[in-house]
């Protein structure tokens, strides 16, 4: 059993290792246009909880796998992540002037920096990775090239898109975000398993299941929070879905329903982490904190 103190204390040290690791990409090197470099810097490493490296810092361990070696896909991750939001938040998209109680990237610099600076952004990840040597590096990349692009968080942010101001049900809002949330947590979790074991190992597909689960937990709950939270808390604007017609969980389900089906996928996800025995308890922890966090 995790107690809420020691998760607190985990997920503050692997948010330090995250943050230490990406600060490093920007010290290490020269940069050539000093603009590009800030509005990266200010996109990445201004904020954010770093679930995603977390999930593949947690995952690691479980299967016994070295932090350092878990370094690289986690710092991946969170520069894809980090690239999706300074795009998400273009005007062409969902035109946000604040992110993580921060000026948005386009509001901070311009929206052409903020273009170049996400595509970077992307460019870097993929860097990282392919420059880390493992034997399941193809892998590796195939795993984060497929959660990140037509097949995974870009394809959901076209059916989000596409769903504004329409009337899609459950069906077609999992849809939906199972693409665009939950393909990258769904790539945390088997990045975090392949550093430290086969692609045969059937932990992976129990971890799949697992992902599959928290990952569409932490959206609901998103939606909840955009109901029930303020500006301050949450770091970007509260309300925000209903104020541009967006089909939510709470407004498909009702504000407890919603809550009621984040709480059924979280005890999915706990209960398919079984073949990982003792070993899962810190997992277990990370899928009710997905649904108890406010912001």
């Amino acid at each position: 059993m995790v107690n809420a103190d020691n998760l607190a204390v985990r997920l503050a040290a692997d948010r330090a290792r995250a943050d230490a690791t990406l600060e490093r990409l920007f010290a290490e090197r020269p940069a050539p246009s000093p603009r590009l470099e800030a509005a990266m810097r200010h996109g990445v490493l201004v904020g954010g909880k770093r679930l995603r490296p977390v999930l593949v810092y947690a995952v690691g361990r479980a299967l016994g796998a070295d932090e350092t070696a878990l370094d690289a896909p986690a710092a991946a991750l969170e520069l894809i992540h980090a690239y999706s939001l300074v795009h998400d938040d273009l005007p062409a998209m969902d035109d946000d002037d604040l992110r993580r109680g921060q000026p948005t990237v386009h509001r901070a610099y311009d929206e052409a920096t903020a273009i170049l600076a996400g595509d970077a952004l992307q460019a870097l990840a993929f860097e990282v990775l392919a420059t880390t040597a493992h034997p399941r590096l193809p892998a590796m990349i195939a795993t984060l090239a497929r959660a990140a692009g037509r097949d995974g968080m870009v394809a959901g942010q076209a059916l989000d898109l596409a769903a504004v101001g329409g009337h899609p049900d459950v069906t077609a809002l999992a849809t939906m975000h199972r693409h665009k949330t939950g393909a990258l947590i769904r790539a945390a979790v088997r990045l975090g398993g392949l550093v430290a074991v086969a692609e045969d190992d059937p932990r992976l597909a129990a971890l799949e299941r697992y992902a599959e689960a928290i990952g569409l937990a932490f959206q609901v709950h998103d939606d909840v929070l955009d109901v029930t939270g303020d500006t301050a808390t949450l770091g970007k604007a509260s309300g925000a879905d209903a104020a541009r017609d967006k089909p939510t969980y709470p407004s498909l389900l009702g504000l407890e329903g919603a809550r009621a089906r984040a709480a059924e996928l979280v005890d999915e996800g706990v209960a398919a982490l079984a073949p990982l025995g003792d070993a899962a308890a810190p997992l277990a922890a990370l899928a009710r904190y997905m649904i108890e966090r406010d912001h």
